[in-house]
């Protein structure tokens, strides 16, 4: 399945789920919950504030070599935009990709889409733990901190 099919046919609309296609093609669903969705959006307003010259989005699907995968926030800087629009999915990685964990997200799997969007051309990727923790990586592996400058304090409930 091509990611056109999938965001085109009228069965995957509406879903409170994420949907990805793996490496074969086949879509795989995770259950979010309103908290992940609040999250999303307190992530993505907060760089729209900091980072003033790019946009955030959230649910963005971009290719990477084990098939599309959809960052729950990413980042992208007006180049970005200038160069590859809303392309969908992004051929390119945005240059800052965050994933906000479900429950039903294992580390092996956060820990495989970090290497997936850095290889994808990503700069940095966040990874948000349930219990508010941040993991901050680039291509030469964890970081103490972001290196966009940006102090994230997530809401308490």
């Amino acid at each position: 399945m091509q990611w056109s099919e999938v965001i085109d046919n009228p069965y995957f609309k509406n879903l409170p789920f994420k949907i990805e296609l793996n490496r074969y093609g086949k879509v795989e669903m995770t259950p979010a919950s309103n908290k992940h969705g609040r999250l999303q959006l307190h992530i993505g307003a907060l760089l729209e504030r900091k980072l003033k010259k790019g946009e955030a989005l959230t649910e963005c699907s971009i290719q990477t070599t084990e098939g599309v995968k959809v960052a729950d926030i990413a980042w992208c800087s007006k180049p970005f935009i200038k160069q590859y629009g809303y392309e969908t999915p992004y051929s390119h990685a945005p240059e800052l990709c965050i994933e906000v964990v479900s429950p039903s997200n294992s580390q092996e799997e956060m820990l495989n889409k970090v290497q997936l969007y850095l290889q994808a051309g990503a700069q940095e990727v966040w990874i948000v733990w349930e219990n508010g923790t941040i993991d901050y990586y680039d291509a030469n592996g964890k970081l103490a901190q972001s290196r966009y400058g940006i102090n994230v304090k997530l809401p308490v409930n």
